[in-house]
């Protein structure tokens, strides 16, 4: 039990890494919190410098695979706790302590964390995020869309049975849904801006 939560606390700590502050305090000397949308995400950041916007994507997908392989790899036999590790790993990327708490929507570090848990359905969750993307242009509504099919296409294509696992899974889709709870709102009101990068 100690191991398991020094795993699931390491894979917190990792996902609460704020890679898109990092890159744009180190080279644009600013901080991403006071423009845009005040996200330290991707979308933000590329609304800024799209190659930064691009590496920070990489970065936030990749600490939340790291810390499902990482977990995986210290327990093989065990297969909730990587679920475990991905729940924490976005919620570390949504609530990290470095920033008062106040990170990323989880996005990209949850499609890492469950891109090995649940592959078929995270593909189909892509092309989701895709399309919704292409026609309406507007990063939130794709993500929340993709978030919400997650837990039914899981359901739907059988790749889960374990209600422990399921529900870990689902709990990550709530809580990347619920910190897009601005962008919801603007969404009803009709004033949630379409997607557009810097020109330089």
């Amino acid at each position: 039990m100690y191991l398991i939560l020094i795993s699931v606390t390491v894979a917190y700590l990792l996902g609460s890494i704020p890679f898109g502050y990092i890159l744009v305090r180190t080279f644009r000397g600013t901080d991403v919190r006071t423009t845009g949308s005040g996200n330290i995400g991707a979308t933000n950041v590329a609304r800024t410098a799209p190659l930064l916007g691009l590496a920070t994507l990489v970065l936030d997908f990749s600490k939340g695979l790291v810390a499902v392989v990482m977990v995986s790899a210290l327990f093989p036999g065990h297969l909730t706790l990587p679920f475990a590790a991905a729940f924490a790993a976005i919620a570390g990327h949504v609530a990290p302590p470095w920033l008062r708490f106040r990170g990323g929507k989880g996005a990209a570090t949850g499609l890492g964390s469950l891109v090995l848990l649940t592959p078929k359905s995270i593909l189909v969750a892509i092309l989701i995020f895709a399309g919704v993307m292409i026609w309406f242009r507007r990063v939130a509504l794709a993500s929340i869309s993709a978030t919400a099919s997650l837990p039914f296409l899981v359901f739907v294509l059988q790749e889960n049975d374990n209600s422990m696992q399921f529900w870990l899974l689902v709990a990550s889709c709530l809580l990347i849904i619920a910190k897009h709870h601005q962008n919801i709102r603007r969404l009803f009101a009709g004033t949630e801006p379409k997607f557009q990068m810097a020109r330089k």
